[in-house]
């Protein structure tokens, strides 16, 4: 490690979590932004200029980061993670919604470089998983709800985290696969079936819940986001953990373990 730190490289500098993440890289020792990339032109972020991303490719071969962090699109993402592996550098991914095809990109560029991906940078997301996972085990045959609430301009719906959260349930609970996103109408809940709502509204960082009902019993595990921050945090832990790492394909699990 230089006396910079781990070198970071961050696409989509003028989104949310572009941003974000090169503030709170500002108030760090551990890691430097060397390099910060966007589709539109966008004035500086925290003392960082920020360059053309079509231009990322030559520019990863310039400044030679470390890691690259990733919070765009799955498009973009997948175009910029390829441009990565080809320029040996590792990544943090935290977009969502990959289809199958962008899946099986982001494992080819896992076999040449480190690869890690999250769907939540939030240390209180890895508590509230291991919660759920203990209490679906616990609570065999209750009735099973995940309600998720982001800003106006997410995308994706459900989140990417609640995807997790309902995957980390039907793990512990095999007997519910049927995921009901909301209800209209005659709509009683049907054997086997998890109930997902998705809520965009105001500028919500991100809130998750899930609701485990039974008879005269009501457990609600919930997590609140108070900022983006908390998830740049996490992304920037985890591009320290992952520089100089084997090629392959990494969990925020195993930084914060």
């Amino acid at each position: 490690m230089t006396d910079v730190g781990v070198r970071v490289a961050v696409t989509g500098a003028g989104g949310r979590m572009g941003r974000e993440v090169i503030e709170a890289a500002a108030d760090r020792d551990d890691v430097t932004v060397t390099l910060a990339v966007n589709r539109s032109p966008v004035d500086a972020v925290a003392g960082v200029d920020v360059a053309d991303a079509a231009k990322l490719p030559e520019l990863l071969a310039e400044s030679d980061p470390d890691v690259l962090v990733d919070f765009t699109g799955p498009d973009s993402s997948v175009e910029y993670v390829a441009a990565a592996a080809e320029a040996g550098v590792a990544c943090v991914v935290g977009t969502t919604g990959f289809t199958e095809a962008q899946e099986t990109a982001l494992a080819d560029a896992a076999a040449s470089v480190p690869v890690l991906r999250a769907s939540n940078f939030s240390r209180g997301i890895a508590a509230l998983r291991r919660a759920v996972s203990a209490a679906a085990a616990a609570l065999p045959g209750y009735d099973v709800e995940v309600t998720e609430t982001h800003h106006n301009g997410k995308v994706d719906a459900p989140s990417g985290t609640a995807l997790t959260l309902l995957d980390d349930v039907e793990e512990a609970r095999p007997d519910l696969s049927d995921h009901v996103h909301g209800r209209e109408g005659d709509a009683p809940r049907t054997e086997g079936e998890i109930g997902v709502h998705a809520r965009r509204a105001g500028d919500i960082a991100g809130e998750h819940e899930v609701l485990l009902a039974g008879d005269e019993n009501v457990l609600e595990l919930t997590h609140r986001a108070g900022s983006r921050r908390v998830f740049a945090a996490g992304a920037l832990d985890a591009a320290a953990w992952l520089a100089g790492r084997n090629a392959g394909t990494y969990d925020f699990t195993e930084v914060l373990e």
